[in-house]
C-alpha cells in the first residue's frame, strides 16, 4: 500500500536511505515477524464500532463539558493550547520533511511537519496546514487517529479518522492500527525515494540507519545519520564529507523555524520517539492476539512466542549500542529524565545513559502505561512473571544473558518501588502461590 501510493503514506512515516540491514534479522524476532494482519474489524475487536477512551476522547469531553477552554492563535492555529491541554512538552518538537503525511503537499524542506509528543499521544502540526492530526493510544484500541480543523471557534472538535488506517494499518506497524516511523532519502522537494526506504525504525536500527527525511539537531561524535540531507547533492556531499551535515546545533543555515514552537528537533526526542512508537504496537498487538486466543480457547498456551519477543522489546536486549555520546538540544532529555517515577535513591527507568545505549536502566518505561495495565489479565500477570523470573536471575537463557546482574537487579528494584499493583511475589510474598497460575496458563 505505502510504495503504491505514497501520497496517502499516513502520519508518523519517517524516513532514511538504507545498505546492508544487518539490524532486520533482529526485527524478525518480532514473533513471525508479526507481518500478518489481525482481524481487528470484527467482533471480537471491533475497532471500527468502539468508541476510544484514550486522552483525545478524554480531552474532548472536557472540551464539551466546559470544563477545558482551548485558544486559537492566528499564527499557530490551536497548537500550543493543545499541547498544554494534552500536558506534551514542546521540548519533545522532532522535525521532518519528508512528504509523508495526510497533508504532504504542505510539507517540504522549508515546511517540515513538526511532531510533538508523551507516552500516550502523538501530534502532527504543519505552518498553514488546515488540519492539525494526533494519533492516541488507546489501551484496548491501540492507534485511534483523528483531526482537528485549525479554525477560531467556540467548540473545538477532533473528528475520529479511520481512513488513516491505509498506511496506519499494515505489516510495518505489526498487523495493528498503529505508528510508522520510517526513513527515506528524498529529493529537494521533500519527496521520497521508495526503494531506499528502511521498512521500520527503532531501538535496533543503528544510528547510520536512521533519520532520512529529518531533521536532527545535537551532536553524536563521528558516528553518522541521514538526517539534514535532501537532494542528490547533499547526498552527493556527504558520501565525501561524512557528518557534513551532522553534529548540528541549530537549524538556521537550513530552514527558517521561527513559526514553530521550538529551533529544534533533537536527537534524544527522536530516539525516544522510535523506542516508543513500536513499543505502542506491539503492546496493541499483545492486546489483540490475547482477546483472540482466549475467545477462541479460554487460554494463551499459543502466544509464548509473541511474549517472548514483547519481553526482549521491553528489556532492549536487541538494541544497536551507541559509538559515541549522544547530547540533545532542546532540553528534552532533561525533561524526559524528571517525569519519573523514582525509587527512593532517586533511580527512574526514564533516566537516559546516551553514552553506550539509550535508557541507564533498560526496561521501557512504557510498563507504566494504561496499555501495559490493561493487558487481558493472563497475558499481564504471564509477563509480570516471566520479568520477574529474568530480573532475578532465574531465567539464564541466552536471550537475556547481556543483561549485567547489578542492572537486572536495578531495575527489580525500581520497579518494587515504583510500580503499584505487582504480584505479591516481586516482594518475596507469597511467591509459589502466585506465580504458579501465570506460569501454568502459557504453557
Amino acid at each position: 500500500m505505502l510504495a503504491a501510493r505514497p501520497d496517502r503514506a499516513a502520519r508518523w512515516i519517517v524516513a532514511v536511505a538504507t545498505s546492508a540491514l544487518p539490524w532486520i534479522a533482529a526485527a524478525q524476532s518480532d514473533f513471525q515477524g508479526a507481518t500478518h494482519m489481525v482481524p481487528f474489524e470484527e467482533d471480537t475487536i471491533s475497532y471500527n464500532k468502539t468508541p476510544s477512551t484514550g486522552p483525545i476522547t478524554r480531552l474532548q469531553s472536557r472540551l464539551d463539558r466546559g470544563e477545558v477552554k482551548l485558544k486559537f492563535d492566528p499564527q499557530t492555529g490551536w497548537r500550543d493550547s493543545v499541547l498544554a491541554a494534552l500536558e506534551i512538552s514542546p521540548k519533545s518538537q522532532t522535525l521532518l520533511f519528508s512528504k509523508t503525511s495526510l497533508q504532504r503537499e504542505r510539507i517540504a524542506p522549508q515546511t517540515p511537519r513538526a511532531v510533538f509528543f508523551n507516552d500516550d499521544v502523538y501530534v502532527g502540526w504543519i505552518p498553514g496546514a488546515p488540519v492539525m492530526e494526533f494519533s492516541e493510544v488507546d489501551a484496548k484500541l491501540g492507534g485511534v487517529f483523528y483531526t482537528l480543523e485549525q479554525t477560531a471557534t467556540d467548540q473545538p472538535k477532533f473528528v475520529r479518522n479511520n481512513q488513516c488506517l491505509e498506511c496506519h494499518a499494515s505489516a510495518k506497524t505489526m498487523g495493528v492500527p498503529g505508528h510508522l516511523i520510517r526513513s527515506f532519502k528524498t529529493d529537494e522537494q521533500g519527496i521520497i525515494d521508495l526503494i531506499t526506504g528502511v521498512s521500520e525504525v527503532n531501538h535496533r536500527t543503528p544510528l547510520e540507519d536512521r533519520w532520512g527525511g529529518w531533521y536532527v539537531t545535537g551532536t553524536h561524535g563521528k558516528v553518522t545519520h541521514r538526517g539534514n540531507l535532501f537532494g542528490k547533492a547533499a547526498f552527493a556531499k556527504a558520501e565525501e564529507k561524512p557528518n557534513y551535515l551532522g553534529n548540528l546545533t541549530s537549524l538556521k543555515k537550513l530552514v527558517d523555524l521561527d513559526s514553530y514552537a521550538t529551533p529544534h528537533s533533537d536527537i534524544v526526542a527522536l530516539m525516544v520517539l522510535e523506542h516508543e512508537a513500536h513499543m505502542h504496537n506491539f503492546l496493541t498487538r499483545l492486546h489483540y492476539e490475547t482477546t483472540m486466543a482466549l475467545s477462541r480457547y479460554q487460554h494463551i498456551r499459543y502466544l509464548r512466542s509473541m511474549s517472548e519477543g514483547f519481553l526482549k522489546y521491553l528489556l532492549f536486549t536487541e538494541e544497536t549500542p551507541l559509538k559515541a555520546k549522544v547530547r540533545g538540544t532542546s532540553g528534552y532529555a532533561d525533561y524526559f529524565a524528571t517525569l519519573g517515577p523514582k525509587d527512593r535513591k532517586g533511580r527512574s527507568l526514564r533516566q537516559l545513559d546516551l553514552e553506550t545505549r539509550l535508557f541507564k536502566y533498560p526496561c521501557s518505561f512504557l510498563i507504566y502505561s494504561e496499555a501495559f495495565d490493561l493487558l487481558p489479565k493472563p497475558m499481564r500477570e504471564h509477563v509480570l512473571q516471566r520479568l520477574h523470573e529474568v530480573l532475578t536471575g532465574q531465567d539464564t537463557s541466552p536471550e537475556f544473558a547481556n543483561i549485567p546482574a547489578e542492572t537486572r537487579r536495578a531495575i527489580l528494584e525500581i520497579l518494587v518501588e515504583t510500580k503499584p499493583n505487582l504480584p505479591g511475589y516481586w516482594r518475596g510474598e507469597k511467591q509459589r502461590a502466585e506465580r504458579q497460575p501465570a506460569s501454568e496458563e502459557a504453557r
